[in-house]
């Protein structure tokens, strides 16, 4: 819908986290700050929040007001950020918390499919504040399963998020899980900055995900801190995560992930970081034409041939 700022960074859309922007302003007032800080989308929160909770239950007025306010900004809102599934998970060995998990993902699939939103990410929480062993990792796999056959019949996709804790806190497990469960309507939602919280390989991890990348969440952080590390201050490699982005020709939703808890100058802080960020992106892009360059005048004869 921002054709404008999309230039700015070819074959990627840059977004930001509902949460990164001031705190008590209506949904409608959130659309238009990030329009005018040139933003191509905003990501929406449903978190355990009874205010965020009930977003699962607008009526279809609502649903159509939501659109307008999108149409208004010129700004589409395009992942849903699920969160309220690591208070509702779905390898919890108690029934309710699980039923309650399965239907927030329902309602949420069916919310997306509603508005236009084109992904809702998934936690990769298979207990809380229980136990996580084989019988809660398969649960949760049973219950993602479910979750994925809704969301084919909507075609919505879904994201499994990688977390800082619990079952799937690796890109590389939730691949396994991908290709287990075997639908495109299950892909991955990477969380680079978790990645530096478990303390993991990232030249491998960010390499598992080829080919399953639905988007990134753009989060600075430090090893057991995964969250609310001013931008730049935390560990993430930056350089090194967008140069192995190019190498697995990455393409498709960034998305800044802050939580500014409505700081008086969180504008600033969101323009700031987007300009960092597409500083990045600027320089994979340049690259990837370059890389580009070298089989665009390739048949398909002779791409047969270079794959023998």
């Amino acid at each position: 819908m921002r054709p404008d700022s999309m230039n700015e960074a070819p074959g990627f859309a840059l977004g930001i986290y509902e949460k990164a922007l001031p705190l008590n302003v209506s949904l409608q007032k959130k659309l238009s700050i990030a329009a005018d800080l040139r933003f191509d989308f905003m990501e929406m929160s449903i978190d355990p929040s009874e205010e965020k909770l009930n977003r699962l239950d607008w009526s279809q007025t609502k649903r159509r007001a939501i659109k307008l306010y999108m149409n208004e900004a010129n700004l589409s809102i395009r992942s849903i950020c699920l969160s309220a599934n690591r208070f509702f998970p779905l390898g919890s060995r108690i029934f309710e918390r699980r039923k309650k998990g399965l239907t927030i993902i329902r309602k949420a699939i069916e919310l997306a499919s509603d508005i236009g939103v084109r992904i809702v990410q998934v936690a990769g929480y298979d207990t809380y504040n229980e136990p996580s062993n084989r019988d809660s990792n398969q649960r949760y796999i049973y219950g993602l399963y479910q979750a994925t056959m809704w969301a084919s019949e909507h075609s919505v996709l879904l994201g499994i998020e990688n977390q800082e804790t619990s079952f799937v806190n690796s890109p590389t497990i939730a691949i396994e899980i991908i290709r287990e469960i075997n639908s495109p309507y299950l892909q991955l939602y990477m969380d680079v900055g978790n990645l530096v919280v478990a303390k993991l390989d990232i030249e491998s991890e960010i390499k598992a995900a080829e080919g399953h990348l639905l988007g990134v969440h753009i989060k600075d952080a430090k090893p057991d801190t995964p969250r609310r590390v001013p931008f730049g201050d935390g560990d993430v490699p930056f350089d090194l995560v967008f140069q192995l982005l190019r190498d697995i020709r990455f393409q498709g939703l960034a998305t800044i992930e802050m939580w500014n808890d409505d700081k008086p100058n969180s504008k600033e802080v969101c323009a700031e970081a987007r300009a960092k960020v597409l500083s990045y992106l600027r320089v994979f892009t340049e690259s990837q034409d370059q890389k580009l360059l070298g089989i665009s005048h390739l048949s398909p004869t002779s791409l047969q041939e270079k794959n023998q």
